[in-house]
């Protein structure tokens, strides 16, 4: 077989097997690069490989899909490598041309030295005979909708960083704003902050700018806020304090504008509707202080169900988990795939029919996973029922596993939404516990029965 050579070295490849039962024959292999695109297509009339090096830049791009198109490639099987996947992936897509996403993992162990072309000739051979697994992406809507959250979650990323300077230069003049006030970005911590870059030193005057509401008293606050006012250290304040303000505004026409995009994907006949009233008063009334009430019920137009019903899960959450997946879940069989897609499935390898010590699962967690235990942390002094099951794990099993397993709770109690529709509703704290009691003393009873035993009740404990 003759195998084309490859750039650098003048090395024969490893010739590629063709021994193995094709189930598709019309498909084709793609190595993603930076700079070309080396794609292996149906074989040819002779036996040869038919493999072809392309560009990277739209017009390389049509002709390769033309070439494609040429030989009638019904689908085609690509590796990730960064983002110069996406415009093949989006230009296939428009073709009509089915398009999977390998993950390198499933390429890794082939024999035979590994070079582009034999990574596309490889990718074309397990792909006709069906053994690669497409990675999940959302359909075209979706990934808009993603994108713009991304990049949203990015400024958030950047806006915490110019936090930590202004902390940092605050805490370099010993200006204690961190103990005067709970949150630097908070109303008092923030006027505090631009009164200093406005040139105000006078810790009295300074003090004047806390809320009402602080528990401090003005002689309290002030306390804190003497500093050195050294002057290179005024100038990062000032800095940071810019950036951050540039980047509020940045995330609030990123937020209007999502909130704008997922309007137009709503149903008619939902357009206009109110969202229902929530369950729980207290959230409603948080979620209406925090000002995301319009993205609580823009979220729910778009879905069909208020996903912030789950303890834990706000409005931004809810929104980072329609963005990612959208509102239909039936690329996920069961929720138990839906969960193991999250990494929220507990990782257990078995080898000799013993299981083998490893790290457990979650490590590298997608966003939607991330956002899930952020909302079970939250969930550690919640007087329901997800937050009497958290105590409980936390208790015998540690703070980690309790969030990851409240995480995996949280991402079925969504699927079930999603996909069914089903509204979740908390049967609070006590009723927990005592579900809980009775199922423990149900397995207690049983184990008691295979023994020979018979519980009673003990009358002292009465």
């Amino acid at each position: 077989m003759t195998v084309p050579k490859t750039k650098g070295r003048r090395k024969r490849a490893t010739p590629v097997p063709t021994s193995l039962p094709a189930i598709r024959s019309l498909v084709a292999g793609l190595d993603v690069g930076s700079s070309e695109h080396w794609v292996c297509g149906p074989a040819r009339a002779d036996g040869q490989p038919n493999v072809r090096c392309f560009g990277t830049t739209t017009d390389q791009l049509q002709e390769l899909a033309d070439w494609l198109a040429d030989h009638r490639v019904e689908s085609v099987a690509m590796e990730s490598t960064s983002v110069y996947w996406i415009p093949i992936w989006e230009l296939l897509e428009a073709r009509g041309i089915e398009a999977l996403l390998v993950n390198a993992r499933q390429l890794h162990h082939v024999p035979g030295r590994k070079t582009d072309i034999s990574d596309c000739q490889w990718l074309q051979l397990l792909h006709s005979c069906g053994l690669l697994r497409g990675s999940f992406r959302p359909g075209e809507a979706i990934t808009r909708l993603r994108a713009l959250q991304r990049q949203l979650a990015n400024l958030v990323a950047e806006r915490t960083r110019c936090v930590q300077w202004m902390q940092k230069a605050l805490d370099q003049m010993n200006v204690q704003v961190h103990r005067a006030v709970t949150d630097l970005t908070g109303t008092t911590g923030l006027a505090i902050v631009r009164a200093i870059v406005g040139g105000e030193r006078d810790p009295a005057r300074l003090a004047q700018h806390r809320d009402p509401r602080c528990r401090k008293s003005a002689a309290e606050v002030a306390r804190y806020l003497t500093g050195t006012w050294r002057a290179e250290h005024l100038f990062n304040l000032a800095s940071a304090l810019r950036l951050f303000d540039a980047l509020e505004a940045e995330i609030a026409a990123y937020d209007a504008h999502l909130l704008t995009a997922i309007e137009s994907l709503q149903p008619p006949d939902r357009q206009a509707a109110p969202v229902p009233p929530h369950p729980n008063l207290a959230k409603e009334k948080a979620i209406r202080t925090h000002g995301e009430q319009p993205a609580r019920t823009t979220l729910w137009r778009f879905a069909g169900v208020d996903l912030t019903r789950i303890d834990g899960i706000g409005a931004g959450a809810a929104q980072v988990v329609l963005t990612e997946v959208g509102p239909d879940l039936a690329a996920f069989p069961s929720e138990d795939q839906f969960v193991s897609w999250l990494r929220l499935c507990p990782r257990t390898p078995i080898s000799g029919g013993k299981p083998l010590k490893k790290p457990r699962n979650g490590l590298g967690a997608n966003r939607i996973a991330g956002v899930l235990r952020l909302a079970a942390t939250s969930l550690q002094r919640s007087k329901t029922a997800l937050g009497a099951a958290f105590r409980r794990i936390a208790r015998h099993k540690g703070s980690a596993v309790a969030v990851f397993a409240t995480a995996r709770q949280l991402a079925k109690l969504i699927y079930r939404m999603l996909r069914y529709g089903h509204d979740y509703v908390d049967i609070g704290e006590q009723a927990y516990d005592r579900q809980f009691q009775t199922r423990r003393l149900a397995a207690l009873t049983e184990t008691a029965r295979s023994l020979g035993y018979t519980l009673l009740p003990n009358a002292a404990a009465k």
